[in-house]
């Protein structure tokens, strides 16, 4: 299997071009003082949308057909990727439609609608629903995680790290489907290959970390975390492939850590990250990575879409 490298990067960063922010790198004093490392926190939550899903989307969509771009676009998302398809298909004069659990976040549902998405929500299964809308309208699906395009437009978030912070030692990263994993752990291996990375999962939703142990990819039959935006309920071909080549090591955290992170982050970041964005930062917290003193560490803060009903209930 071919894996995204610098080439890949390069060229999806020219497709993209400026109609997304290139989010800030900012330093964490408090984290920081608290790891013994030097921590800066990549705020992608800052990103259109409120995560990084636009730069995998854009890359994606921009390898259709006139003809495909005609008929529209399907995908499945519990919430952000849906939101940035949406509103990334809208700004182009593409129809989008999207397939959404019954459960999902009342708030990502909205957000999708109101950037111009069809939101399609069911209780079966979201991938077999969707194959069945994609074959009635004649729709092209963008895979929200596990597709090489997707994976080289997330790499563009890790080129910007490497750029802002050129002697990072470790690079922390939540991890749900793997394209945002697999996509900065391209990036790293290209630019500065000495960097580590580490992806992060949920306890109740370890579909990468289970496909690795086995060898290939493994489909969950339960999930369970408060973390929406890392629950994928399995792993990709090619995601587990970059995760396997690139990745140095998957840890697990549990929810009360993501929720001490949230925590942690808003009164000292003076920042909201919805509960995936905040996963890395768990990891950072709980001890268990190996961290050189003064090693420059990035964690990514991938997105921003709480929902404020929930984080009542939550926080």
């Amino acid at each position: 299997m071919t894996l995204v490298a610098l080439p890949e990067l390069r060229a999806a960063r020219h497709v993209i071009g400026d109609r997304l922010v290139r989010t800030p790198l900012v330093p964490s004093a408090a984290l920081s003082a608290q790891t013994g490392a030097r921590v800066s926190l990549k705020l992608e939550l800052f990103q259109h949308t409120g995560s990084f899903k636009p730069r995998g989307v854009l890359n994606a969509l921009e390898t259709l057909t006139p003809d495909e771009r005609a008929r529209g676009v399907v995908s499945i998302s519990a919430g952000n990727h849906a939101q940035a398809l949406a509103w990334a298909a809208t700004k182009i004069g593409v129809s989008a439609t999207i397939v959404m659990p019954a459960t999902a976040v009342q708030a990502k549902v909205d957000a999708t609608r109101t950037y111009g998405g069809e939101v399609i929500q069911t209780d079966g299964d979201l991938l077999s629903t969707m194959r069945q809308v994609q074959q009635e309208r004649g729709l092209s699906f963008i895979h929200p995680f596990d597709d090489p395009v997707v994976i080289a437009g997330a790499g563009t978030l890790g080129l910007e790290i490497a750029e802002d912070a050129p002697d990072v030692g470790l690079v922390i990263v939540g991890c749900g489907g793997g394209g945002l994993l697999s996509g900065v752990a391209a990036a790293m291996h290209a630019v500065c290959p000495r960097a580590r990375v580490i992806g992060v999962e949920p306890e109740g939703a370890d579909a990468m970390r289970q496909s690795l142990a086995r060898g290939e990819p493994v489909r969950l039959a339960k999930l369970d975390t408060i973390a929406d935006g890392l629950a994928a309920p399995f792993a990709g071909v090619h995601t587990l492939a970059h995760v396997r080549a690139f990745v140095s090591d998957m840890v697990l955290v549990d929810d009360a850590d993501i929720l001490d992170a949230m925590r942690v982050l808003m009164r000292r970041a003076r920042i909201l990250p919805e509960p995936a964005g905040a996963a890395a930062t768990a990891a950072l917290l709980d001890g268990t990575l190996m961290i050189e003193p003064g090693e420059h560490v990035v964690v990514v803060v991938s997105g921003g879409n709480a929902d404020p009903e929930r984080l009542r209930s939550l926080l």
